[in-house]
Protein backbone atom coordinates (compact mmCIF):
# COMPACT_ATOMS: atom_id res chain seq x y z
CA UNK A 1 0.00 0.00 0.00
CA UNK A 2 1.67 3.48 -1.09
CA UNK A 3 0.60 6.58 0.54
CA UNK A 4 1.24 10.26 0.22
CA UNK A 5 4.64 11.36 1.88
CA UNK A 6 3.45 14.47 4.38
CA UNK A 7 5.18 17.54 3.29
CA UNK A 8 7.82 17.73 5.95
CA UNK A 9 9.30 13.91 4.59
CA UNK A 10 10.28 16.59 1.13
CA UNK A 11 12.71 18.53 3.01
CA UNK A 12 16.14 17.89 3.05
CA UNK A 13 16.69 19.79 5.99
CA UNK A 14 14.08 17.49 7.74
CA UNK A 15 15.71 14.50 6.24
CA UNK A 16 19.42 16.28 7.67
CA UNK A 17 17.55 16.51 10.94
CA UNK A 18 16.40 12.93 10.89
CA UNK A 19 19.63 11.41 10.32
CA UNK A 20 21.52 13.57 12.75
CA UNK A 21 19.08 12.46 15.50
CA UNK A 22 20.25 8.69 14.71
CA UNK A 23 23.70 9.36 14.85
CA UNK A 24 22.93 10.96 18.29
CA UNK A 25 21.19 7.83 19.66
CA UNK A 26 24.01 6.26 18.01
CA UNK A 27 26.92 8.19 19.91
CA UNK A 28 25.27 8.06 23.31
CA UNK A 29 24.54 4.38 22.79
CA UNK A 30 28.40 4.44 24.15
CA UNK A 31 28.27 6.74 26.78
CA UNK A 32 28.75 5.36 30.58
CA UNK A 33 25.68 3.68 31.82
CA UNK A 34 25.48 6.58 34.94
CA UNK A 35 24.43 9.00 32.03
CA UNK A 36 21.61 7.44 31.12
CA UNK A 37 18.67 9.53 32.98
CA UNK A 38 21.74 12.75 32.47
CA UNK A 39 23.56 14.05 29.48
CA UNK A 40 22.24 10.77 27.21
CA UNK A 41 18.33 12.00 27.85
CA UNK A 42 18.71 15.49 27.22
CA UNK A 43 21.14 14.93 23.94
CA UNK A 44 18.69 12.64 22.05
CA UNK A 45 15.87 14.62 23.36
CA UNK A 46 17.36 17.78 22.03
CA UNK A 47 18.46 15.73 18.83
CA UNK A 48 14.43 14.76 18.23
CA UNK A 49 13.15 18.11 18.93
CA UNK A 50 15.33 19.17 16.00
CA UNK A 51 13.32 16.90 13.23
CA UNK A 52 9.65 17.28 15.41
CA UNK A 53 10.20 20.84 14.97
CA UNK A 54 10.58 21.06 11.65
CA UNK A 55 7.69 18.63 11.08
CA UNK A 56 5.23 20.59 13.33
CA UNK A 57 6.12 23.85 11.92
CA UNK A 58 5.37 22.25 8.54
CA UNK A 59 1.81 21.62 9.52
CA UNK A 60 1.14 25.38 10.46
CA UNK A 61 -0.57 28.09 8.14
CA UNK A 62 0.76 31.20 9.08
CA UNK A 63 4.16 32.57 7.84
CA UNK A 64 4.67 33.77 11.57
CA UNK A 65 3.97 30.70 13.20
CA UNK A 66 5.70 28.34 11.08
CA UNK A 67 9.19 30.19 11.90
CA UNK A 68 8.30 29.88 15.52
CA UNK A 69 8.68 26.42 14.78
CA UNK A 70 11.77 26.89 12.53
CA UNK A 71 13.60 29.13 15.67
CA UNK A 72 12.61 26.15 18.20
CA UNK A 73 14.35 23.51 16.59
CA UNK A 74 17.25 26.06 15.69
CA UNK A 75 17.63 26.73 19.79
CA UNK A 76 17.40 22.48 19.83
CA UNK A 77 20.22 22.37 17.14
CA UNK A 78 22.50 24.69 19.34
CA UNK A 79 21.55 22.98 22.39
CA UNK A 80 22.81 19.57 20.82
CA UNK A 81 26.43 21.34 19.99
CA UNK A 82 26.68 22.53 23.48
CA UNK A 83 25.58 18.95 24.60
CA UNK A 84 28.18 17.36 22.38
CA UNK A 85 31.14 19.75 23.52
CA UNK A 86 29.91 18.65 27.31
CA UNK A 87 30.86 15.03 26.09
CA UNK A 88 33.76 15.76 24.57
CA UNK A 89 34.88 17.23 27.77
CA UNK A 90 34.03 14.53 29.78
CA UNK A 91 36.05 12.56 27.22
CA UNK A 92 32.68 10.49 26.05
CA UNK A 93 33.25 11.44 22.07
CA UNK A 94 36.01 12.17 20.36
CA UNK A 95 37.29 15.51 18.97
CA UNK A 96 36.84 13.84 15.11
CA UNK A 97 33.30 12.42 15.67
CA UNK A 98 32.57 16.01 17.16
CA UNK A 99 33.70 17.79 14.30
CA UNK A 100 32.10 15.73 11.93
CA UNK A 101 28.43 16.24 13.93
CA UNK A 102 29.25 19.90 14.13
CA UNK A 103 29.88 20.13 10.46
CA UNK A 104 25.84 18.26 10.14
CA UNK A 105 24.72 20.77 13.30
CA UNK A 106 25.68 23.59 10.65
CA UNK A 107 24.09 22.25 7.43
CA UNK A 108 21.20 22.33 9.13
CA UNK A 109 21.70 25.39 10.65
CA UNK A 110 22.12 27.72 7.65
CA UNK A 111 18.93 25.30 6.07
CA UNK A 112 16.91 26.20 8.77
CA UNK A 113 17.77 29.99 8.82
CA UNK A 114 16.51 29.77 5.15
CA UNK A 115 13.72 27.90 5.89
CA UNK A 116 12.72 30.79 8.36
CA UNK A 117 13.38 33.28 6.16
CA UNK A 118 11.30 32.34 3.86
CA UNK A 119 7.95 31.59 6.50
CA UNK A 120 8.32 35.04 7.35
CA UNK A 121 8.27 36.54 3.86
CA UNK A 122 4.93 34.83 3.68
CA UNK A 123 1.99 37.12 3.70
CA UNK A 124 -0.82 35.21 6.20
Amino acid sequence: MQYEPFGFEKLDVWQKARRLASAIYGVTRRFPREEMFGLTTQLRRAGVSVAANIAEGTSRSSGKDQARFFEMAFGSLNEVATLLYIALDQEFITQDRLSALKSEIADIGRMLSGLRRTALERRR
